[in-house]
């Protein structure tokens, strides 16, 4: 599949970029940006590969590519990824997918009545750790779970000049959008669509203008719960995961050493890759568990195959948990979601 890459910045660079120059059946075609060190950056490591100024350089040659992955701000994921529907391409999306589920279901069905994928980029389904909650759940090693927590939290006191801190509500950079959907997307795979939200969001480091902390509690059906933190203020950072069953605990500190790697420029593959060691796994009741290996290549061998590892559905459901938690974050309530 000819892949054209739209957005060269830390995402494009890191998690998008490797697994297609590396995945058989994908060939990084194209990459769109105008930064003149990124482009030296793309021609280093990717011989051959084309740049392109803007998007609609990609439009225009639609007919020299099979997919598109949209990776610019956020703030354009929804437009772009119309764009290239429309123009007849496959489409991997990165989070957020859209600024609103009801952005997101037309960009669904939208991609439903061409016949094309439309594929949320939740690489985080592929963390380790992750892996390793759900392979203790289908084990029902924990026995009946009834809280998931979940933690991305930071130590960041520093505000950045950069969209992701901008209070523009349409530069869409919440914390709630940038770790909090990676949140939501792994309760909501774990334990389905939650019934009820309630959310605290706040902004508190000093010059800030974006949300930076925020705790989310989610209630599924069956009476689990899940309580997810998000935070750029966070010196010292609570268990990554912390599963609660009726006959066992799982709890895990650290983050998964995919995203370390891929920044330091580690090309992904190899026996080694994403293998944690033993003073990093979690524990079962205090003894402890192998972590699975992360698997990041797994999302983009699936779209190479042809399927959809992350369903667009999915996506929507996330944005309207991030859409009740907002609201009731502004109102102080808990938000019922409809059926």
């Amino acid at each position: 599949m000819r892949t054209a890459l739209i957005g060269y910045g830390l995402g494009g660079a890191a998690f998008h970029a490797p697994f297609i120059a590396a995945t058989p059946g994908l060939t990084l075609s194209a990459v769109v940006t105008r930064d003149e060190s990124r482009r030296a950056e793309v021609l280093r490591r990717y011989p051959g590969t084309a740049l392109l100024d803007t998007p609609d350089d990609v439009w225009r040659r639609a007919g020299e590519f099979d997919l598109a992955v949209v990776t610019t701000p956020n703030r354009y994921h929804a437009s772009h990824a119309r764009s290239a529907l429309e123009h007849g391409l496959d489409v991997v999306v990165d989070k957020p997918f859209a600024g609103s589920a009801a952005e997101a279901r037309a960009l669904a069905d939208l991609a439903g009545s061409l016949g094309r994928r439309l594929v949320p980029f939740h690489n985080r389904r592929w963390d380790g750790d992750f892996r390793t909650v759900r392979a203790l759940l289908a084990d029902r090693a924990l026995g009946r779970v009834h809280r998931f927590e979940s933690r991305f939290e930071r130590w960041r006191p520093g505000v950045k000049e950069s969209w992701k801190e901008s209070g523009d509500p349409a530069d869409l950079g919440s914390v709630v959008y940038d770790l909090g959907t990676h949140l939501v997307d792994q309760a909501v795979v774990l334990f389905g669509r939650p019934r009820t939200v309630y959310a605290e969001v706040r902004t508190l480091r000093e010059h800030a203008r974006a949300h930076d902390d925020a705790f989310l509690a989610l209630t599924h059906d069956g009476g689990v719960v899940s309580h997810l933190w998000m935070s750029a203020l966070a010196e010292d950072q609570g268990p990554r995961f912390r599963v609660l069953g009726d006959e066992a605990a799982y709890v895990k500190h650290g983050m998964d050493p995919q995203e370390e790697l891929l920044k330091a420029g580690t090309a992904p593959g190899g026996p080694s890759w994403g293998v944690e060691t033993p003073e990093s796994f979690g524990t079962v009741s205090g003894e402890p568990v192998p972590t699975e290996p992360g698997a990041y290549q797994s999302f983009y061998e699936a779209v190479a195959a042809g399927g959809t590892p992350v369903a667009a559905q999915d996506a929507v459901t996330g944005l309207e948990v991030v859409e009740a938690a907002f609201e009731s974050a502004a109102t102080h309530r808990t938000i019922s979601l409809a059926n």
